[in-house]
């Protein structure tokens, strides 16, 4: 069976998805070793089915919402279910994209790992945290991976979605770290391998749009902010307050974003229609097309 790569997106994201897909293969030296599935929300029924409900996430109660910018995330654990719980798959978030070779990845020794991600953070109260962003799994032994019960148990408050999104409840020797640069957190490096926008307040695509996404709930450093934010939605809105997005710190993700999403509108890959749709749907920066025009007219 070939490898797979899929990628998790929702309406909110789609560009991202579809530049990433691009990435991977045009990164690639032999890029018809490995398919690409996008995996949209709207094809998995299950999530819409508890929109407006709470779930557990972080000792605090949250609703589930469709419409937030990271709504994709329990798909994560889907691949070795599509998979038919056979050979390798790689699944990536939607604002990830290729600068090396994903067959590196994966081709690579997992050392007898069934799953295998970077380390979440470098502090060591966090050190077994998987960030689950980026995973190399062997789908042949993660049959115990049912995302659709594990999402329900969710709403029974019987699985906390801090403890599931990090793997937590994994058994330890099932579990590989990876290095850094094959999830480089908004760094681009030469070594980079798969470059994260995964701060979502500076994704390079949404500079100057109203934010569209729930912060998180820092539970444990300040109490009282579950509280606050539902208070703030109730009165404003989902995302009242929230502010607009900023510009990446740094010039030269933005510019490598749209250098690939140059290459997927002169290649046919994405529609210029496409792009326009997702200005007018608030998910892309409205000035996307100019920073295109204004990198071809360098580049002449």
């Amino acid at each position: 069976m070939k490898p797979k790569v899929f990628i998790q997106t929702n309406e909110r994201q789609l560009l991202g998805s579809l530049v990433s897909a691009y990435s991977l293969k045009r990164n690639s030296a032999d890029p018809d070793a490995f398919d690409v599935e996008i995996m949209h929300t709207r094809d998995y029924p299950f999530l819409a089915a508890k929109e407006g409900q709470e779930f557990l996430r972080g000792e605090a109660r949250r609703v589930w919402r469709m419409d937030d910018l990271q709504s994709f995330t329990p798909l994560r654990f889907m691949p070795p279910q599509l998979m038919g719980y056979q050979g390798r798959a790689v699944v990536i978030d939607p604002d990830i994209f290729a600068v090396g070779d994903i067959n590196e990845l994966i081709n690579r020794d997992m050392d007898g790992a069934a799953v295998m991600g970077r380390r979440r953070s470098d502090k060591e109260e966090k050190s077994s945290q998987i960030a689950t962003s980026v995973m190399l799994m062997d789908c042949s032994r993660l049959q115990h991976w049912q995302p659709e019960v594990a999402f329900n148990e969710l709403f029974s408050f019987k699985r906390d979605y801090k403890d599931w999104i990090v793997l937590a409840d994994e058994p330890a020797e099932n579990l590989g770290v990876l290095e850094n640069e094959w999830n480089d957190f908004d760094r681009l490096t030469p070594a980079t391998k798969l470059l994260h926008n995964t701060k979502r307040r500076t994704q390079p695509w949404k500079t100057g749009l109203p934010v569209d996404y729930t912060p998180a709930d820092k539970f444990k450093k300040y109490p009282l902010l579950p509280t606050l934010n539902r208070l703030r939605a109730k009165i404003f809105g989902e995302y009242g307050l929230l502010g607009s997005y900023h510009a990446h710190p740094d010039p030269e993700q933005e510019r490598f974003f749209f250098s690939l999403l140059r290459e997927c509108l002169d290649n046919n890959v994405i529609s210029e229609s496409i792009v326009r749709e997702e200005m007018a749907s608030n998910h892309v920066r409205h000035d996307a097309l100019a920073i295109i025009e204004q990198l071809t007219a360098k580049a002449a």
